[in-house]
This record gives C-alpha cells, structure tokens and sequence, in this order.
C-alpha cells in the first residue's frame, strides 16, 4: 500500500459520446413522459452517465467495484467501504447530445482522519468535462471517503440529523430495488450494496440495499426542474448527511432564499441530504 498523499497531483483522462438514449432512459427512471430539461442538451447531472467504468470482471473486487492499484487515479489504501460524501458542480455551458466528450480526472486531496466508526480516508477528485478539444463545459469536485470493513454481525449506526424548518414545495418518492437496480445500470455502477441485499447486511453492515448518493442528488434536481422546467442551472451541490434504504419514503423539500435554491432529502431518521443550486442570470 503507498502513502495516500503520494497520490495527489495524479490524472486521467476518459473519452465518450453522450449518448442521446440514456438520457432517455434517465428520463423513464425519473417517471416523465417529457422530461424537465432543455432540448438536445445533456441534463444537469446527465455526466454522470457518461465515462463508465470498464474494468475487465476479473479485476472486480469483492465489493463490486474495480480493484484500487498502485498505478490508478484513487489512493490504494486498506479501506474497503466507500461513499459518494458529496459534489460542487459548476455548469458553464451546455453539451449537446450525441457530442464526443472527454473527461480529466485529477486527484487533488487526501486526507486521513480517524473517528469514532475508525481509520478514514477523504479523498477529492476534480473532473473537468467537455466536448472533446474544446474547453471544459462542467467543472466537478467530488469528495469521496473510504472507510474500515464492518465488523462481523455489528449493525451500521445511521446519523439522526434534525429537520429544522419548512420547505415550500415537497414531493414523496419511495425508491424501490427496481429503480436502484435501473439507476445503476445507467451508471454501470456494480457496487454491491445496491442491489445484493445479504452482501449489503452480512458484509457491510446496512439493513437493507442502500440508495446511491447520485441518485438522491439527481432525485433532488430533478424535484427542483419539475418547478423550474428549462431553466439553466449555473452551480449545483449537495452533501450526503445519512444512508437511505430501499422503499423507505423520502421526501424532498425544496425553498428558495436570496435567489437560490435550498433542497433536501428527508427519510425516516431525519434530512438525508442537502443541496443547494444557483440559476444562470
């Protein structure tokens, strides 16, 4: 294992085509008829159905996810549980769809941390999108944290985190194993607590499958675009608070204060996630 400082400063670079027909199917996952978005543009978020991962099954680790080396973009560190913790998103200007597209990937923080679940790792991740020669359309940090095993039998503490205040336009969702199960196929994200319910349980701790950060994320601006339909989003971010599990009801709120707009998730403990997002002028 190396010094997870070591590498920082490290890049990769991904190419794509943002492919008209997930976007299509984002849009049956979401249940619209005539999705919320702009025409023939790639939806806020959409990147994250781009520049799948493609690691060959035998370089798979038990989790589901690709194996970390010494030679990869992310820090290969003794941690085996990870979490999306949350994203900055800055739009600057529009993919069309069907466009080549190409990703850089720069890991630009590691930091170790220990708390009261163990040894932690926070890592920070920048990617910079575009269409491909071109300059960079969505700027994105994404924070990410690795986390120790589960130990044997000892069931996951989920994080109370009150609910303060009211939200002006709320709207109920229950995400079921179907819509998990399709939202990672858009994504192509085989990380086993999403869909393997006893891997979830025996290995890693969690009651039930858990709900993908992203999805709740896109859940989020998707409730903030059912309001808002067409408007462009300039920056958009969120911060994961506590897990969900499948078919527990969630609600999401969404107000407005000076200008932007203020989102969360509320589950069955309290706010699951919050997010905020600032319109183009």
């Amino acid at each position: 294992m190396m010094d997870p400082q070591s590498f920082i400063g490290r890049c990769q670079v991904d190419e794509d085509i943002a492919d008209p027909a997930r976007f299509v199917r984002l849009a049956a996952t979401l249940d619209h008829d005539q999705p919320p978005w702009l025409e023939g543009m790639v939806p806020p978020l959409g990147h994250w159905l781009c520049f799948q991962p493609d690691a060959r099954h035998s370089n798979v680790g038990p989790d589901g996810h690709p194996v970390r080396s010494d030679t990869g973009l992310l820090p290969n560190v003794d941690l085996p549980r990870r979490m999306w913790a949350g994203s900055r998103v800055e739009f600057r200007r529009e993919i069309e769809k069907g466009a080549a597209i190409r990703r850089v990937s720069t890991l630009v923080a590691a930091t170790p941390k220990s708390g009261r679940s163990g040894e932690m790792l926070f890592v920070t991740v920048r990617h910079e999108i575009g269409e491909r020669d071109g300059e960079a359309a969505i700027v994105e940090e994404q924070d990410i944290v690795y986390r120790e095993a589960a130990a044997p039998g000892a069931p996951l503490a989920r994080p109370a985190v009150a609910v303060e205040g009211d939200d002006e336009v709320v709207r109920i969702v229950a995400p079921d194993p179907v819509m998990l199960f399709r939202y990672s196929a858009l994504t192509f994200n085989s990380h086993r607590i999403h869909y393997d319910r006893d891997y979830a349980r025996d290995e890693e701790g969690y009651p039930g499958l858990v709900v993908q950060g992203p999805l709740i994320a896109t859940l989020l601006m998707d409730h903030l675009l059912r309001q808002k339909a067409g408007r462009k989003i300039a920056r958009y971010s969120f911060r994961a608070m506590s897990p969900m599990y499948d078919g527990e009801e969630m609600r999401l709120g969404l107000a407005y204060e000076s200008g932007q707009a203020r989102l969360r998730a509320i589950g069955p403990v309290g706010v699951a996630m919050t997010a905020q997002a600032d319109f183009s002028a």
